[in-house]
């Protein structure tokens, strides 16, 4: 009862003034020694995290709002809410507030809003700045309660990072911070602790840039060793200098640069592992922090890549033969973090470091790194790979078509990616999965360019398919040469839904090369003989190879699919199935209604005169009968094609339709009385399969002569006569509409005309 009574939902107002579930927990109330005040707190229910710790300042306006919600602002432009499943739980909670503000339950706000502009220029006329206590260590407390209460307001947090500032605050606090250690002064540490802590949230550079130097930065770190929430300090500094170790694999010579180096990996550091998560409201005070690791980052790009010296040493290292194996993992290490700072680029500059990096071939000693033993290395250059593949996928490609002209395709790049896709020793083929999706990038049309002189697509495609198609569906075309999968374990399986993945995605996104290559090496078939497997994530992807082949509608796919009775395998899996209603059943039911309502007229000849034994007893979807009816229908055409004719001929000229509703409209047509036919419409007596031609015109005729009896000849009417013993045409517009009123007027009724029978249906 207790848990869905505080059971709560924590939101924060964003940028955009929408609120953002943060959320879902239980809250409480308590005293937080830290804060040194009555704080709320939310704890996921989900794994007990800290979603909210929030103290309930005296001065601060809450509100409650329908029953359920309480609202409050923690900061600037940091609004919070906690919305409770149960009003008794928000009851308390509010007591809990209103009781610590010295407030009745029964108000719905705490505090009167004050116009947080007014309260900033009352502050800033009355206390023009703000003053420091002195940097003692028995006031240290009082430091650390002014940083604390200086930190929700914009305005006073400036007033404290300009104090800080201007009176080299903060060097003076690092000499206390030593002194207190030595003294083993553990409450001294925790103050220092939360200034340093409420320092960074001030978000300041020239404080950053105080705190980051050579001199200051250690004991800044060891300052937030001391952490008051936890039993032990942390040990941070002896990390730094005893267990991370800076290895120059390229001698660098700058010190400038070195020492860039130094700082921004301390700093990240900081970021990542020293600083406490930041709470909702304290997220935005880091921006600086961020910031001056993102430009730090840039720098040495910038400084690493004019070194032209320092770049020619690292590639030639690379590919020399007679480089050590632990230099060269250190050496690709260093390239591939060189390439994560440089995402750091804007796009200019990231343009300008690429090219830089393609002048200095890197894609040929990446062909060298791939060929290696070593899994780490490899799995390094892979990254580095995929850092160019995302950039510039034409420059890649036209590595590779360039140095096809050179070599063996055993030893082409390409190839050597799909080698090592093929042959992941990882039970989860995570490194596959991420070249696959590398090829899949290369093989995408979409970042194709296309110029006057060349187009790349059909260049880079033609390359592909002659030489790389083959290494890539060798798996396939080994695994399938029976009936059943050669090796069905789960990582082949694996990789033979990754391989089919990409194939089907070339059926999606080629032409003619992945059509060719397809019924020349008869791939669907093979690929049909996984839906054997025991893996039912295998059988439904060579399912959806082949439902995209058949989604295309070409004639081509279809002739081959019928010439080597690729349906036999889908029935067969169908039929093993049994009555299970899982994904195997719907996707191959779905291929089978996809035929039918599309009409494809031979794939449908083919399915019911070879399959229909074995899928008409199958009445729980209407999909086969259906199928059944418009083959039927088919035959039914073909035996008589005056029938045909006719029904095509009434369809185009009574007047135009939606193609998508012909055949309901023509359903319409063939069912509606003669009574409720207008004038100028065209009635058709019974129809039968055996009828003569010369029975099925009879009618026609006889109507084409009540017709000459009501409305006067008109030369087209003649023409039109004359012309129907061709079969039945569509009437027109007669422009005698006056005389027709006449007669009526004269008593002549339009039912005198017409025979009192009645159409009868036409069969299908």
């Amino acid at each position: 009862m207790t848990d869905t009574r505080r059971r709560v939902k924590v939101y924060t107002l964003n940028e955009d003034r929408q609120w953002d579930d943060r959320g879902t927990g239980h809250v409480s109330s308590c005293y937080v020694e830290r804060l040194k005040g009555t704080s709320l707190l939310v704890r996921a229910e989900s794994d007990g995290s800290l979603l909210l710790e929030s103290k309930i300042n005296p001065n601060t306006a809450y509100q409650k709002q329908q029953d359920t919600l309480i609202v409050w602002s923690e900061a600037e432009n940091y609004d919070l809410a906690l919305s409770f499943q149960e009003k008794a739980g928000c009851d308390e909670i509010w007591e809990k507030i209103c009781q610590v503000q010295g407030k009745d339950p029964s108000v719905d706000i705490t505090q009167e809003v004050v116009d947080e502009s007014e309260e900033e220029r009352f502050d800033d006329m009355s206390s023009p700045g703000l003053e420091l206590p002195p940097c003692e260590l028995n006031r240290l407390e009082d430091l650390a309660e002014l940083v604390a209460s200086s930190l929700p307001s914009p305005l006073r947090r400036e007033k404290l990072a300009l104090a800080v500032e201007n009176e080299g605050y903060i060097r003076k606090l690092l000499e206390l911070f030593r002194v207190c250690e030595d003294l083993e002064n553990s409450e001294g540490l925790h103050h220092l602790y939360e200034i340093i802590k409420g320092i960074f949230l001030l978000n300041r550079t020239a404080l950053f840039e105080v705190m980051f130097s050579d001199e200051c930065i250690m004991d800044v770190i060891g300052c937030l060793e001391f952490d008051p929430a936890l039993p032990q300090p942390r040990r941070h500094r002896e990390f730094l200098t005893k267990t991370a170790r800076f290895k120059e694999v390229i001698p660098i010579s700058d010190p400038e640069l070195r020492q860039k180096i130094h700082q921004t990996y301390r700093v990240q550091y900081i970021q990542d592992m020293v600083l406490p998560t930041p709470s909702v409201f304290e997220e935005n005070m880091l921006s600086t922090l961020h910031s001056f690791i993102f430009f730090n980052k840039v720098e040495i790009v910038g400084m690493l890549q004019d070194d032209e010296k320092f770049l020619t040493d690292l590639f030639a290292q690379l590919t020399d033969e007679a480089t050590e194996d632990d230099k060269r993992q250190e050496l690709v290490n260093f390239l591939k973090e060189f390439c994560a700072f440089s995402q750091t680029l804007q796009p200019q500059n990231r343009d300008a470091f690429f090219k830089t990096l393609s002048n200095m071939g890197i894609l040929p000693a990446l062909e060298v790194i791939l060929g290696m033993d070593d899994v780490q290395v490899r799995g390094a250059a892979t990254d580095i790979f995929s850092y160019l593949v995302e950039y510039n996928p034409s420059m890649v490609r036209e590595f590779v078509m360039q140095e096809s002209q050179q070599n063996d395709d055993d030893i082409l790049l390409i190839n050597l990616i799909i080698e090592h896709m093929i042959c992941d020793t990882d039970p989860e083929l995570g490194g596959a999965v991420q070249l696959m999706g590398l090829l899949r990038t290369l093989l995408d049309p979409e970042n194709m360019l296309a110029t006057a002189n060349k187009t790349e697509k059909t260049e880079f495609l033609s390359f592909f398919y002659k030489h790389c198609m083959h290494v890539l569906s060798a798996p396939l075309l080994a695994n399938t040469t029976e009936e059943k999968p050669s090796k069905d374990d789960f990582q082949t399986a694996q990789l033979l839904a990754l391989i089919l993945e990409l194939l089907t995605f070339c059926v999606e996104h080629h032409t003619y090369h992945i059509k060719n290559y397809i019924i020349n090496k008869d791939i669907l078939r093979r690929v049909l003989v996984l839906t054997a497997s025991q893996h039912a994530f295998l059988a439904l992807c060579a399912l959806r190879f082949m439902r995209r082949i058949v989604g295309l509608k070409d004639e081509f796919y279809n002739r081959y699919i019928m010439r080597n009775f690729l349906f036999e395998p889908v029935v067969k899996a169908f039929r093993n199935n049994g009555s299970r209603y899982n994904l195997l059943n719907s996707a191959i039911i779905e291929m089978f209604e996809y035929v039918r309502v599309e009409d494809i007229k031979s794939l449908t000849a083919h399915i019911v005169e070879n399959y229909w034994k074995s899928l008409e007893d199958v009445d729980y979807v209407q999909t086969f009968k259906g199928l059944k009816l418009r083959y039927e229908q088919q035959r039914e055409r073909q035996d008589n094609p005056k029938l045909d004719s006719m029904r095509s001929i009434l369809r185009n000229h009574r007047f135009r339709r939606d193609a998508r509703t012909l055949e309901d409209e023509e359903e319409m047509w063939f069912n509606t009385d003669e009574d409720d036919l207008e004038d100028g419409e065209a009635v058709v007596p019974p129809s039968d399969k055996m009828k003569s031609e010369e029975d099925l015109m009879e009618p026609i005729s006889k109507f084409m002569e009540r017709k000459k009896c009501k409305y006067p000849k008109t030369s087209l009417a003649l023409k039109l006569e004359n012309n129907c013993i061709g079969g039945l045409v569509g009437l027109v517009d007669y422009p005698d509409d006056d005389e027709e009123e006449e007669e009526d007027e004269d008593g002549e009724s339009k039912e005198d005309t017409l025979p009192p029978t009645k159409k009868s249906k036409l069969s299908s």
